[in-house]
């Protein structure tokens, strides 16, 4: 059971890191200013050093992760090319990226839950993952 919860613990959140950098590198290039820029390149970053540690301890367990839904990633970006066609201010970019991250915070807290039996390892990768988004939402909260 440890094996099996922690495995799918590390899906999840392999596919939500993927989420967030595709969300992020969605925006990055619209940013205005070169703090939020620092800001949203740094979670980039910090969100790039978790997936590879995601994906290391999937290839332990012989398994390739998992994308993010393709229904959820083609609805986030409708939404963020939509927006953005309206108004490509530092506001939306803050708008549309604190709702990502409480949508992967609220997700991550759940799979938490759903997958107790996970090892602590696993844990550690999806609450370094949900501090990661909430930081970045106390970050940019200045933009909104």
């Amino acid at each position: 059971m440890i094996e099996h919860d922690t495995i799918k613990l590390l899906r999840e959140c392999d596919a939500g890191i993927k989420m967030g950098l595709s969300s992020i590198n969605e925006v990055l290039e619209f940013a205005g200013s070169d703090d939020l820029k620092n800001k949203l390149s740094e979670c980039k970053a910090e969100h790039e050093t978790l997936m590879k540690e995601a994906e290391h301890l999937l290839c332990q367990y012989h398994d390739d992760g998992k994308e993010p839904n393709p229904l959820a990633k083609g609805m986030s970006w409708i939404k963020t090319n939509t927006k953005l066609v309206i108004d490509k201010s530092d506001s939306t970019i803050a708008d549309l990226i604190t709702d990502g991250c409480h949508m992967g915070i609220k997700s991550l807290n759940r799979f938490l839950n759903e997958f107790k039996a996970a090892d602590e390892v696993s844990k550690d990768i999806a609450k370094r993952l949900i501090k990661l988004e909430e930081k970045l939402t106390a970050d940019i909260r200045g933009y909104l």
